[in-house]
């Protein structure tokens, strides 16, 4: 079984002011507003605003978990992006953060599991600080999906929405942080979730454009039969791992795909008996930031104390899984 010496030092999260009401969604779309709500348990969301890119909800967050752990920017030794909606193809999305917050001498990189990405990102920082043990670690997970929207797609167009999180990973006390992880990729299953236009294979083009190249698209009931099959084995097998019976676990923090799926998920994967974070009901989906906000969230309003076993749950495009479990560390 892995150390458990490593683990989240602080959190911190952003979503952007605009809150976007079921009212305007169901009107550019051409459905009821209950239906929205019936079919996703989402109420609300956030959309960035024009000036907004991924990077400046990043910074947001990043700032707010260095706030937190009380440390300087410059004191970071690495800072680690997730996200699928990158300001640009190049630089990396994660050099404009390095820029933004002064962390001069954090080295920096971008990776895209799209919705698993922050469970990613918290399991390469973890080898990092293996190697360093006097680390720091800045894991971000952000996302922009209102620019990537087909208002014409009832199906998606209703479940997303912006957002950041963020997590200092580092040595923490003793008995306390990360027991271990699983990571899984399933390429046959690519086609669940895409954007097929804009990248070297179908490069943007007029005709790109107008077919609508460059919209999220996401084939709804294929998605949630992979994740119903594939995501409880994974927590399963995670658990026995460690030694750790899923009755055991105090605290589920989950990607946030739609409230429907999740309440499925959990009686599925045995999870019942843990407390299911959820923040979807406010900010929908906002890929690969949903788990990350909603750690913050949780960890914010106190309802997360030292020495409960955490299950960090993600899946997305890819198709990608993450499961991390942890005995929280009474982060900062």
């Amino acid at each position: 079984m892995a150390r458990q010496d490593i683990g989240i030092l602080s959190t911190g999260s952003y979503v952007p002011k605009e809150e976007i009401s079921n009212e305007e969604v169901a009107a550019r779309v051409g459905v009821e507003t209950e239906w929205i709500e019936r079919k996703t348990q989402i109420r609300g969301r956030r959309y960035a605003a024009p000036s907004e890119a991924t990077s400046d909800l990043a910074i947001q967050a990043a700032e707010n978990a260095l706030e937190q752990a009380g440390l300087e920017a410059e004191q970071l030794d690495y800072l680690i992006l997730a996200t699928s909606t990158g300001d640009s193809p190049q630089p990396p999305t994660s050099y404009l953060v390095q820029d933004g917050i002064g962390a001069a001498n954090a080295a920096c990189f971008d990776i895209n599991v799209v919705c698993s990405g922050f469970v990613y990102g918290l399991e390469l920082a973890r080898a990092l600080v293996a190697q360093r043990p006097a680390a720091h670690v800045l894991v971000i997970a952000a996302d922009i999906y209102s620019r990537c929207l087909d208002f014409s797609d009832r199906r998606t167009a209703v479940l997303l929405g912006d957002g950041a999180g963020a997590a200092v990973v580092s040595a923490v006390p003793d008995s306390a942080g990360f027991i271990d992880f699983r990571l899984a990729s399933r390429g046959d299953a690519q086609r669940l979730i895409r954007v097929e236009a804009g990248g070297s294979r179908i490069p943007t083009s007029e005709a790109t454009l107008a077919e609508g190249g460059h919209f999220f698209r996401m084939e709804g009931r294929g998605v949630r039969d992979f994740v119903m099959e594939h995501f409880p084995p994974l927590a399963a097998e995670l658990a026995a791992s460690c030694d750790v019976a899923l009755e055991e676990i105090h605290h589920f923090v989950p990607h946030q795909p739609n409230g429907i799926l999740l309440q499925q998920l959990v009686e599925k994967a045995g999870l019942g008996a843990a407390l299911t974070h959820r923040t979807l009901d406010s900010y929908g989906n906002m890929g690969s930031a949903s788990a990350a906000v909603t750690l913050d969230v949780a960890h914010r309003a106190g309802d997360l104390r030292a020495g409960d076993l955490v299950l960090l749950g993600t899946f997305g495009g890819g198709m990608s899984l993450g499961a991390g479990l942890m005995r929280w560390s009474g982060a900062s």
